[in-house]
């Protein structure tokens, strides 16, 4: 399903000054190359400025027509397939920008030629031609844009050229390919091809098939073999030439007079190997030891048939605009100079394939899973479609549209596997594409896209031409909205050349924003889409390549931090099934929670209703590790909330750290409302707790004697032996709760009590002195956090660390005795000699229960190698004893 609204992602628009109508046209960088018509064979290439205007740098002259061309960011060339004398050509423009400085020396050579060195001073100055001669006549051409290798289309063939860097001397590297890997299909006459970091997509005129390169690792021998080539697939050995029976003759007769359509089908991953199209490998480049192996991995394969009416087959419908965008890895935490050093060098993050029928174009992720992204819908036949991160420009025959697109989703969900938690959160991948934009246009032909400007082709039949002569009245948009053709009727040729601007993404951010509030009290699905788009819109904007570069750098992660917050207020205020989604974008957001409390929470109005979404990041946020508290007021309106939607969850909203500074006044008022309704031991034992803290102690004995069953032995444990050792190691200052404290420490012995939900209860206590040695340690041990129970031990009661280990690190902690407790007391003991006696007889105890555990050896490399060998021979003969005997 495709939403439609009624944005402006277009801007303004100019003309490109053309000398001749064009036939085909591509960018580059910052340059638009323009092939003319048959009748001149030149191609004029424009600068594109700011705002879209275009300065003419030259032009070139071709060989014959251009049939195709395209230019690749690798290596700033152009390589174009031109006819001449029925006969079709292939040839790469290499330094084609020396025009611009006005010389005219051009230099023709055939792909490998040797550059020789008196030729080195005019290379740099001269336009470079090479000629790449085929077999077979090229078809169609794509480059990669990561390596800026070739890709041709041929009659049951795919030739791949690699660019090469030739460094003549230290002021020149000249630009050369090599033919190195042919792919070899059968009954395959590709009509499109595209080509991205060893990914390959073959249309036909209703085939679709994408592959993908994968690296060999070979031994020696079969490098050897390898290095011969991959023959091409065999043939029969008539030459292919077979008689035919007269009734098969008879039969293709009688088939001729039919049409007959193959059954659509969609092929994904290991499937598409069922295509039948087979494919062979011949590698062409010299074998050397640095030689790359490939063999070929199916991604997918799809098939359609014709489209059906009541008047027979439809011959239009054939695929068009075959396309691979690239997605990269981002590090928002390089500088500007360090992301241009690595341009060269990005990583791929996500892969996309684009194709598209005369009413229907898809969309689909070829990276980490093949998968079908995105269906589009076109209200009329399309002509062509351009995919970039952000948007699908298509155009029909009377229109240009703008649709959005799903790559920024998925491809965070690639780079980020925090996505889809309570942690982060991106819109997802299935959610329905929209139309932004369906801007009028009088005979659109071709189209493409770089950077922000579109490049529009425009040619008007002669009916069209003599029906805008005519002072016909019609319906008019708003000014802003409309995009003016050229008004000199008398010079009109017919065609125009455009370049429009597509606005910046922080003004068609602001405006998604805007559009949504109109839907805001009305339909909270559209506002919620809307935002979603806005912020993928950012999204994809932040994992371009350039970000770090853009003057809009933090602009856009401002707009980004704010859409999160946007898309937090909206599952927080409204009652939809994703209501979870609040925790994770006001996480995103930055907000704290006291201004998320203040976007959300009126002043003085006691009748506001909350969300599930806002409980439930009210909920998690409290009950997290936070350094944030909350003001008195703010804690305060926190218990209201809570009060009137999940008054259950008051006792534990009350032991959160953020709530610290809530007024305990207040909080027992609430929670003596809530104990009329629904009185349990947890909320009497939370009164009790804030009893304590308004030292009210008539109030905390009559709350811990309203129930006698935090007195039942069921809740209670045996207190263990290493805690009644550290008790009785000096004095401790609350010998008038020794009662209590005995009835605590029993209680965190026992297995009844959830260690987590009462840290912040217990925190205050471990800061003491004996006491809170014991809590701390019963915490990290209920944690199983061992480790750091030793550290605390020995820091403060070495006495106490044997009897610990003995009582706690058996089964799978038992290795904990000779990592951890013994290099300890072995440390400890060699910083302080006999100063410390304790240490000294608890590293004897420790030594003695290792020996009966280890092998001799494992035993001895445990050893210190600076020991006394009188203190540590006995342990070792206990040891080798021990073994003996066993």
């Amino acid at each position: 399903m495709v939403q439609l609204y009624n944005l402006h992602p277009f801007g303004s628009q100019r003309v490109v000054p053309c000398k001749q109508e064009p036939a085909h046209f591509c960018c580059g960088q910052d340059v638009l190359f323009v092939a003319s018509t048959a009748a001149s064979c030149r191609v004029e290439v424009f600068a594109v400025r700011e705002q879209g205007r275009c300065e003419a740098l030259g032009s070139f002259a071709t060989l014959g027509p251009v049939l195709r061309m395209a230019h690749s960011s690798a290596g700033d060339y152009l390589v174009t397939i031109e006819e001449k004398s029925k006969a079709t050509f292939l040839r790469a423009y290499m330094n084609w920008r020396c025009m611009s400085s006005g010389s005219a020396r051009v230099c023709v050579r055939m792909v490998g030629h040797k550059m020789e060195e008196s030729y080195s001073e005019t290379l740099k100055e001269q336009m470079s031609v090479v000629e790449m001669p085929l077999s077979d006549p090229p078809l169609c051409i794509s480059c990669c844009p990561v390596n800026g290798d070739l890709l041709v289309g041929c009659k049951n063939k795919l030739v791949m050229f690699c660019l090469k860097y030739l460094v003549i001397n230290q002021n020149l590297t000249v630009l050369d390919f090599e033919r190195s890997l042919i792919l070899h299909t059968d009954n395959l006459i590709p009509a499109e091809v595209a080509f991205c970091a060893r990914h390959i997509a073959v249309t036909t005129e209703l085939d679709v098939l994408i592959l993908k390169l994968e690296l060999v690792q070979q031994s020696a021998d079969r490098t050897k073999q390898c290095a011969q080539g991959v023959s091409a697939p065999e043939k029969a050995e008539d030459g292919g030439v077979r008689d035919e029976s007269p009734s098969t003759h008879t039969l293709q007769l009688e088939l001729d007079e039919f049409i007959v359509c193959q059954k659509p089908v969609e092929l994904l991953g290991e499937e598409s190997k069922l295509c039948e199209i087979p494919i062979t490998l011949e590698s062409t480049e010299l074998p050397t030891e640095d030689t790359k192996r490939f063999q070929v991995q199916y991604l997918l394969f799809r098939r359609f048939a014709p489209d059906q009416s009541p008047f027979g087959f439809c011959e239009e419908t054939k695929l068009h605009s075959l396309q691979l965008l690239p997605v990269y890895q981002t590090d928002l935490g390089s500088s500007a100079t360090a992301c241009e050093e690595t341009e060269n060098e990005r990583k791929l993050l996500s892969l996309f394939c684009f194709f598209s029928l005369p009413h229907v174009g898809y969309l689909y992720s070829i990276g980490k899973l093949v998968e079908l992204i995105s269906t589009y819908q076109y209200s009329e036949k399309s002509e062509q479609a351009v995919l970039t991160p952000q948007f699908l420009h298509v155009i029909t025959s009377q229109s240009l549209q703008c649709f959005t697109v799903r790559c920024s989703a998925a491809a965070a969900r690639d780079e980020d596997p925090y996505i889809d938690t309570t942690v982060k959160a991106c819109p997802p991948v299935t959610l329905d594409v929209c139309t932004l934009r369906m801007q009028l246009f009088i005979g659109p032909r071709a189209i493409c896209h770089f950077k922000n400007h579109i490049i529009l082709l425009t040619k008007a039949d002669t009916e069209d031409i003599t029906e805008r002569r005519k002072p016909t009245r019609r319906m008019l948009s708003r000014k802003a909205d409309s995009i003016k053709s050229r008004t000199n009727s008398e010079s009109e040729p017919g065609w125009n050349l455009y370049i429009i601007n597509t606005v910046s993404t922080i003004q068609l951010y602001r405006e998604m924003v805007d559009y949504s509030r109109t839907y805001e009290n009305v339909k909270t699905e559209s506002c919620i889409h809307l935002l979603s788009e806005a912020h993928l819109l950012v999204r994809a904007a932040i994992m371009d390549p350039h970000f770090l570069k853009s003057d809009e750098k933090d602009d856009l992660l401002r707009a980004f931090r704010e859409s999160c917050a946007f898309l937090g207020d909206c599952y927080s205020r409204f009652d939809t099934k994703n209501y979870h989604l609040a925790l994770p974008y006001y996480r995103m957001s930055g907000l704290s929670m006291t201004e998320v409390l203040k976007r959300l929470v009126s002043e003085g109005d006691e009748m506001q209703t909350y969300e599930r979404g806002f409980i439930f990041y009210l909920t998690h946020s409290l009950n997290e590790d936070s350094n944030e508290e909350l003001s008195k007021e703010s804690g305060n309106k926190v218990l209201q909330i809570f009060y009137l939607t999940d008054p259950v969850q008051l006792p534990h909203i009350l032991c959160s750290p953020c709530m610290r500074n809530v007024c305990p006044l207040t909080a027992v008022k609430y929670l003596q409302k809530v104990e009329k309704m629904m009185p349990s031991v947890v909320l009497t034992l939370t009164k009790a707790f804030l009893a304590l803290k308004m030292g009210d102690l008539t109030m905390y004995e009559h709350e811990m004697d309203s129930y006698k069953e935090i007195n039942s032995c069921s809740h209670f444990g045996l207190i263990f032996p290493w805690v009644t050792s550290i008790m009785s190691v000096g004095c401790s200052s609350d010998k008038d709760y020794h009662e209590d404290i005995s009835r605590l420490q029993s209680l965190l012995c026992s297995r009844s009590i959830n260690i987590a939900s009462a840290l912040p209860v217990l925190e205050p206590l471990t800061e003491a002195d004996n006491v809170g040695l014991t809590i701390r340690v019963l915490c990290n041990t209920h944690l199983g956090k061992y480790e750091e129970a030793i550290d605390q031990l020995l820091k403060r009661c070495p006495d106490a660390a044997v009897f610990y280990a003995q009582h706690e690190l058996k089964g799978d902690n038992q290795a904990l005795w000779w990592n951890k407790l013994l290099p300890e007391l072995c440390k400890r003991a060699r910083l302080t000699g006999n100063d410390c006696p304790v240490l000294i007889s608890s590293l004897k105890e420790t030594l003695s229960i290792v020996a009966m555990e280890l092998e001799l050896r494992d035993f001895l490399g445990l050893l210190p190698e600076d020991g006394t060998a009188a203190f540590f021979l006995p342990h070792l003969l206990h040891c080798s004893q021990r073994k003996l005997l066993t």
